[in-house]
Order: C-alpha cells, then structure tokens, then sequence
C-alpha cells in the first residue's frame, strides 16, 4: 500500500489525507508517541466530486497531489467540513481557490469559522443539520447535528449506500500506520482510549446523544479524522464509546455524593486543614469524602478520582506567590472533565502573601465549576485550635452545598 497515493477505502471513496509520523505532542496537552494522520476523503461519483475534509496545512501539497490523481478541480462540486479546526481545514483557502465552483457545507455554528480561516465574506456555502442530506450521482450523504465532539461546530455524515460514517474527531486516534485499516495496523487499543480520554471525556453527554443518532444506522465502516479507518466490527468501539461515557465506579451508590479533598503540604500545615475539612465533610449525612496527597498521585488517578467526585477542594501552600506545579497539573487534568454540576473550592496555608488558593479559585470559576460564596479558607503558618474549627466548620458547610442546600452559586 502506498501511502503517498490515494487508497480506496470502498467503491468510489478514496482516503486522501496525509500522515505525520513523527509528530510528538498533539494540541500541548496530548502525547503521541506513534504519531498521527489528518485524514481526509475523495467521493467520486458520475455527477462530480466531493471532497471531505482536508489536512494540516504544512499536508496541502500532498492533499492536492493526491486530489489531481483522482480528478480536475472544475469536477469538484462540494466541500463538507465537519470540523474546522486546523489540522482538518487547514487547506481549506487554498482549496475553494483551486475550485471556487464548490459549495461548502458546514454546520450552522462553523459559519464565523470559515469565514475567518478563509478571510473571506463572499464564500459559497451552506449549512446542514440532521434529517438534511445531499444526493450527488450514485451517493447519498446524511448529515447528523453532533455538536462538541469536541468543538461546537462539529458534525458527522453518513453514505447511505456503503454504511459509511464519516465521524469527524469520534473515533480517532492519534496513532500513525501507513496500512491503514484497523484489520491490518498494529494494535492502537492503548491509542484509541487515551484519545477518548484526552479529547471525547469531557464531552461523554455529546458522545452519548451522537450514539443516539449513530444506533439508527447501519454503520459499515467509521472513517475518522485521525488514525486507523475502522472497518472490522465497527460496532466494538460504538460500543467502547457507550460503557466509557456511561460509566460510573461500581462502589459509589448514587445516593451518596462524593467530595475529593487534594492537597499539597511542605510542613504539614495545608494536611492539618485538609483532615479537618475532611472530618466537617464527613459529618454530612450521604457525604463520603477522602484525601488525596497531590505529591503520590499519578495523572491517570487523578482524572478517574475528578471523574467521580461531586465535589471538588484543592488545598496548597503559596511558594513564591504561587500554587506548585502539581496543583497546576491537577487543574490540567480537569480538562478532560465534563464539569457539570461539580462543585469547587480552595484552601492553603501560607508564609506571606498567602495567593494561591484564590488562584485556584479562578481557574475553577473559568472551568465553569459551581464555586459557592465562601471565602478560601487560608491559614498563615501553623493552624491553631480555633482555626481548625473553622476548617471543621467549611467543610461541613461546603459538603451541605454539595448535598443540595439551596445558596446562590457563582458561575461566572
């Protein structure tokens, strides 16, 4: 199989996307240790051309090389984009210039992106949702509303007569192979959940109203936007996608709610407030609380832990007049949450300035956690008797707020 021509994947429907071996690390926050692929599609059909999707733009020239195998630009009818980020639309502008005759078709929310990655107001376009489709010669294309998977703008489209789901970022991987097919690559099983983890986790509701839209089809084959084209039991990862987005730990009762209490302590002082504020928990009827020490706790954990957790408090010293670094990794970790309906707060001792736990407060506000109007508790030095009280007194207040007292909640 050579990777630099296109490769059919099934009657008149040609991969036309680009590898990337040896890219390392993928929008900061994801490793990839296999590298990657921006894959992109070719529909022929006896009325003309469709293009779906394109790549990265440092890829445009191989895209196009690999467009003029297959045909000239005036055949090309229509443009489908069904994520405008980058790595997908990157070749977009130089695209709609080589065939200005094309029609792009995006969803209603991509409209101020296509305009803006193609600076240009007079563009040829149409937006699609679900129950509208388009009919080009021997093809049929559905198109399926599925927003933030993993940005607003996202859809997915369906080939009525192949069973073929163009699924936009569902379903990817970031896991380079020139053979392809998920039959015949290597085993990318680790790749594909830590993708799911990194990019679909947050958003686990818009996963499971996509398996909604995807259980009335009758699905073939997935072509994805990243990684292997899966074509053997395309069902097993459907299926992947239900349990991890509804999964919930076997040992938690749904009538208990669960407060997580991280903390990071140099002398123990930021420990003493959090057992305290564990204990003012505790004592909440249906509240189970734990401590975690930030300093023995693996990334992996602590997203599983966030994942569970009701509620949410992050207890640290000011260093410098700042959180340390393995707060700030805890915060990154909440990237990967859905959020709704978590509840937030801080905590710390200090020396001097004392800065950090309204840092955290801040980024847990701009995460668009549910922080109630107390202040962060903040203790200078070493907590006295009384002091400890009132940690006992802010857990149990903020363990009441987490079991459903009635309080206005700051979401801004």
């Amino acid at each position: 199989m050579n990777h630099n021509k296109p490769i059919e994947i099934v009657d008149n429907i040609f991969f036309i996307g680009a590898f990337d071996p040896d890219i390392r690390t993928f929008d900061i926050i994801m490793k990839t240790a296999n590298g990657s692929s921006y894959n992109a599609y070719l529909i022929k059909t006896e009325e003309g051309v469709i293009i779906v999707d394109t790549v990265k733009l440092e890829y445009q020239n191989e895209f196009f090389a690999k467009i003029e195998e297959l045909c000239s630009y005036d055949e090309i009818k229509y443009v489908i984009s069904h994520h405008l980020e980058p790595d997908h639309a990157g070749a977009i502008p130089e695209l709609i210039k080589r065939a200005p005759q094309a029609k792009v078709l995006i969803s209603p929310q991509a409209t101020p992106m296509l305009k803006a990655i193609t600076d240009k107001d007079d563009i040829d376009f149409e937006t699609v949702w679900t129950n509208k489709s388009l009919t080009l010669g021997s093809k049929t294309i559905k198109f399926l509303t599925t927003p933030y998977l993993h940005w607003p703008e996202t859809m997915s489209s369906y080939v009525v007569e192949d069973g073929l789901l163009f699924s936009g970022d569902v379903f990817g991987s970031h896991y380079y192979d020139k053979r392809l097919f998920d039959d015949l690559v290597g085993d990318f099983s680790y790749s594909f959940k830590y993708y799911y983890d990194h990019i679909m986790r947050p958003f686990k509701t818009y996963v499971l109203n996509a398996l909604k839209l995807y259980d009335k089809l009758d699905i073939n084959i997935i072509a994805t936007l990243h990684g292997p084209i899966i074509r053997e039991k395309p069902y097993k990862y459907i299926e992947l996608y239900r349990k991890w987005s509804l999964d919930r730990p076997d040992n938690i009762s749904s009538n208990n709610k669960i407060i997580s209490i991280f903390y990071l302590t140099s002398y123990k002082n930021t420990r003493d407030m959090a057992e305290s504020i564990f204990d003012g928990a505790e004592s909440v009827k249906t509240i189970r609380a734990s401590l975690y020490d930030l300093a023995s706790i693996e990334e992996q954990n602590m997203i599983n832990i966030l994942e569970e957790s009701d509620g949410i408090l992050i207890g640290t010293p000011t260093i410098n007049a700042d959180a340390p670094k393995p707060v700030w990794d805890l915060l990154s970790c909440m990237m990967y949450l859905e959020k709704k309906g978590k509840t937030g707060h801080s905590f710390g001792s200090y020396g001097w300035s004392g800065e950090a736990p309204k840092m955290i407060l801040d980024r847990m506000k701009s995460l668009h956690f549910r922080v109630p109007p107390m202040e962060s508790m903040k203790i200078r030095l070493i907590p006295t008797k009384d002091e400890l009280k009132n940690c006992y007194n802010f857990g149990r207040e903020f363990a009441e707020i987490v079991n459903g007292k009635m309080i206005e909640i700051d979401m801004n």
